[in-house]
């Protein structure tokens, strides 16, 4: 696994990221569609240039911006698959962003969400309550029946103690046509101290098998089977 998309606290991701990830069998390598014929093989410099992008449209003080960047990634360690990342929900404007950003961020949103050939991941933390949730909340306008939406649950490791998710990742509290995956992401610490991919992946699977609530259903659970689903989803769709 590679590290190169930004992270970070508050709004990281200021313009919609398209990310097209190609397996290739022989080659590892990213390249942009704003830097045609430059391949880029540092997966660092593409966390950089991402940066530096974003910075060039939308100013270096949280601005935002709708125009997309295209990145294609290939590697011999994905599937293939586009996937769009966009900006959180924010409601309080910081920096330069202006007085109406949930309003121009709602918009960018619907842009993309709009399409029905497109597959809505609504990403939710567990440590929230999900009646609560911005991501599930607008993927319903736009997708009632639930039927192109698939619920993703983080945080699962952040829970008070004596607490679980399983009620919501058995798809009984607030049901998905397609359900919903949990997954558990390397914190700030980790990704401060450059954790490994790998590691991270490794320690996400032991969580799940550890973990008296999720023992049963951790085949089920995790990145590599949302990536998985993802891939079948999307070609099925």
């Amino acid at each position: 696994g590679k590290d190169f998309l930004p992270r970070g606290s508050g709004i990281v991701t200021r313009r919609p990221l398209v990310l097209q990830l190609v397996y290739d069998p022989q080659k590892e390598y990213g390249e942009f569609l704003h830097c045609k014929g430059k391949k880029f093989t540092d997966f660092s410099e593409i966390r950089a240039e991402i940066e530096a992008e974003t910075d060039r449209m939308t100013g270096s003080n949280l601005g935002i911006s709708n125009i997309p960047i295209n990145l294609r990634v290939h590697s011999p360690h994905v599937l293939n698959l586009t996937l769009i990342d966009l900006p959180g929900m924010t409601k309080v404007p910081v920096g330069d962003q202006p007085a109406d950003i949930e309003q121009q961020i709602r918009g960018m949103l619907m842009e993309f969400i709009t399409k029905e050939n497109c597959i809505i991941l609504a990403v939710s933390p567990a440590n929230s309550d999900l009646a609560n949730s911005d991501a599930l909340k607008i993927a319903k306008e736009v997708d009632p029946q639930g039927v192109r939406t698939v619920g993703v649950i983080t945080k699962l490791d952040l829970m008070d103690d004596g607490t679980d998710a399983r009620h919501i990742l058995n798809n009984s509290h607030l049901p998905l046509r397609r359900g919903y995956i949990g997954v558990v992401n390397r914190s700030q610490k980790d990704i401060n101290g450059n954790k490994d991919i790998r590691k991270a992946l490794a320690a996400e699977k032991q969580f799940f098998l550890g973990h008296p609530a999720y023992q049963d259903m951790a085949s089920k659970m995790g990145t590599p089977f949302l990536q998985k689903t993802l891939n079948q989803q999307l070609t099925n769709h």
